[in-house]
């Protein structure tokens, strides 16, 4: 019977017969040469390089093949593939991984002659570079360690030695160990903390199981009431716990934090546990943050920034503006000088009755185009205006955009669907542009259906400025259609779709949102149920029009179950409705105040950002303008039930 059919299928036509397959193009070739990297299959990568000859990405498949064998390849090898790419950014690339593996192998000479060719930052790098210092006898390379010691992560190898160098001769003692051992644990950085303790005598040593014991369960290790104040390690062990219960609970930590148990403690000791209390109450909004502060401030504890800023959103929240410039006037200048700050500066001094000082600093940033310069413009009495196009390119300055290599590979790459290695080459190509070539770029961008590009990139210029294509509309039939169903103002949903997507219809998150409205499957599946969408499936919700109703819809559904509020509504769909809930407070609260005080560093950004957009959206598609802050409003006090909602719906992890 096999047989027979086998015959039949010989001596059949030729139009039965399986056609054979085209031959794969060079898109695909390269595709497969990606698969192949992320599948470590570099047989197969380097016969794909030998079909890339002459193709345009091919420089890609040749730092794919260089990368992971660069501790072994000769010098000649690697500067052969820099100098024939010199100047893209794939150069860097190669070159960034090379200097590590000369540092790794102690390759110094090298080192010292490819490193200052290098360009942007690197921690593994820069330790590696101050390594290298160290072994000509430089010896400022180990006071530059510091700002290494200091970060909450491992240290990179290349500054493990000159760390240890630091312990040895004393120029770090215990006391700035256990000062890198904190920041670790309070990042949460157990692993990395424990590796730090070794650098701590037998006399201050940590247990190991105790400090993974403490992070797994403190209440438990706090219960227990038997142990040795006298210790060190006890102390710090005991500090860790009470840190590591206020994230989740800070009233209950500072249940702890008796005056029974403070008197085993130092002043110093005092000042560092309620600083961190007061943190991860002003986290969590609970009133009892400025009391807190204000123990930490008297036993002289030292304040972080991020303590120090949420210092400030503590006394806004308690609408203590004498409290937020006395917290405002402990900041740094670089910190006090960021437009946040400047703003509430001149809200405390309007509220304090000093006029002058508050229109001093509010006419510090009126004249710049984010939330708080126009928050500041208002109070200003200042009237909003769309900044007119300084400049437009021409045909010949676009074009000349596109015959640069960066931006054809950033182009093909985009293509081809690879956004993270076509934002890098896009990103490299523009730096040091100047205001008219970075509009032509945007233009270059726009006219691609690059949209996230464009945006971002005319979103740069700094004096010449072309606001269209900073508020670019695609998709905008569909989204406005949707808008008008629901009865949604049309800017406010465009301002949210540019910063969800930037109008790229068919994107994917690594959370797996996708498209113009990010939508999680979940999510999406719930709305067209409730729709009645008949025809629905995953597949369609890349599809603008599809995508733009159902996000419409659920935008809607959040809006009505939030009080109306755009603030909360924005908040919700970025955090989720339960925590946009739980941030409301026992009192009305200026939407200025709740969006500033949201504990998700994401989400505040995340707020801020589109109502800022609404309004240039809405200026953009005419009409009435309506102010910010009528935009924000007061936030509603939350109800009796709202803290159950909350907490059913609530985060298990540290807000951010």
């Amino acid at each position: 019977m096999l047989h027979a059919l086998i015959a039949a299928l010989l001596l059949a036509p030729p139009a039965l017969q399986a056609k054979p397959s085209p031959p794969l193009t060079q898109d695909e070739i390269f595709l497969a040469a990606r698969a192949a990297v992320r599948a470590d299959d570099y047989d197969k990568l380097g016969k794909y390089e030998a079909q890339l000859e002459g193709y345009l990405l091919q420089p890609y498949v040749q730092a794919w093949r260089l990368l992971p064998r660069l501790e072994d390849l000769p010098a000649e090898r690697v500067r052969a593939f820099l100098e024939r790419e010199d100047g893209t950014v794939l150069a860097q690339q190669v070159r960034r991984e090379w200097l590590k593996a000369l540092g790794k192998k102690r390759q110094w000479d090298l080192f010292r002659a490819e490193y200052p060719l290098f360009v942007g930052e690197d921690n593994d790098v820069a330790c590696y570079a101050l390594q290298a210092r160290w072994e000509q006898q430089d010896a400022s390379a180990l006071a530059e360690v510091r700002a290494k010691w200091v970060a909450p992560r491992d240290l990179p190898a290349g500054c493990v030695p000159l760390a240890e160098a630091m312990i040895a001769s004393g120029q770090y003692t215990n006391r700035q160990v256990w000062e890198r051992i904190r920041l670790l644990l309070e990042a949460g950085a157990v692993s990395s903390a424990w590796r730090s303790a070794e650098y701590l005598p037998p006399s201050e040593a940590l247990n190991r199981a105790q400090l993974f014991a403490v992070a797994a369960g403190p209440q438990r290790f706090l219960d227990d009431k038997k142990k040795n104040w006298s210790k060190r390690a006890v102390r710090e062990l005991t500090m860790f716990a009470l840190h590591r219960l206020a994230r989740t609970d800070p009233v209950a930590a500072a249940g702890y934090w008796d005056k029974k148990l403070r008197a085993g403690f130092s002043e110093e000791e005092q000042g560092y546990v309620w600083g961190q209390l007061a943190l991860r109450a002003a986290r969590r909004n609970l009133p009892e943050a400025l009391e807190w502060y204000r123990h930490a401030a008297e036993a002289g504890a030292q304040l972080s920034e991020e303590q120090i800023a949420w210092r400030l959103r503590a006394a806004l929240r308690q609408g203590d503006w004498g409290q937020v410039l006395v917290s405002a006037h402990l900041m740094s200048p670089p910190q006090s000088n960021e437009p946040a700050w400047i703003y509430w500066q001149g809200r405390a001094a309007q509220a304090l009755g000093n006029d002058t000082e508050a229109r001093t600093q509010f006419a510090r940033i009126a004249g710049e185009h984010h939330f708080y310069a126009r928050l500041a413009a208002e109070e200003l009495g200042l009237a909003f205006d769309i900044p007119p196009k300084g400049f437009t390119p021409t045909a010949e300055d676009v074009a000349a955009i596109g015959r640069q290599s960066g931006f054809q590979r950033a182009l093909a790459l985009y293509q081809l669907g690879q956004r993270l290695d076509s934002a890098r080459e896009w990103i490299w190509t523009i730096r040091g542009m100047d205001d008219k070539q970075l509009l032509a770029a945007a233009e270059f961008a726009r006219q691609n259906q690059m949209f996230d590009r464009a945006i971002n990139t005319a979103d740069r210029t700094q004096a010449l400025h072309d606001f269209s294509v900073r508020y670019l509309a695609p998709y905008r039939n569909a989204l406005g259609e949707s808008a008008r169903a629901q009865q949604l103002e049309e800017a406010w949903v465009l301002g949210l779709v540019r910063q969800e997507s930037r109008f790229i219809s068919e994107i994917k998150s690594s959370a797996g949102a996708a498209g113009l409205m990010q939508l999680m499957p979940a999510t999406a599946k719930w709305v067209a149920g409730r729709m009645g969408m008949r025809d629905y499936s995953w597949r369609r919700v890349t599809d603008a029009g599809v995508n733009a109703a159902l996000g419409t819809w659920y935008l809607r559904h959040v809006l009505d179950d939030l009080d109306g509020s755009p603030v909360l509504a924005a908040a919700a769909y970025n955090a989720g409705p339960g925590r946009a809930r739980r941030w409301r407070d026992t009192h009305p609260l200026e939407g200025a105040i709740y969006a500033e005080t949201i504990p998700f560093n994401e989400t505040r950004d995340y707020v801020k950002k589109v109502m800022n957009n609404t309004m240039y959206y809405a200026a953009m598609l005419g009409g009435h303008v309506r102010p910010l802050k009528a935009r924000l409003g007061i936030i509603a006090p939350r109800g009796g039930n709202d803290r159950i909602i909350a907490e059913r719906e609530a985060e298990q992890e540290e807000p951010q």
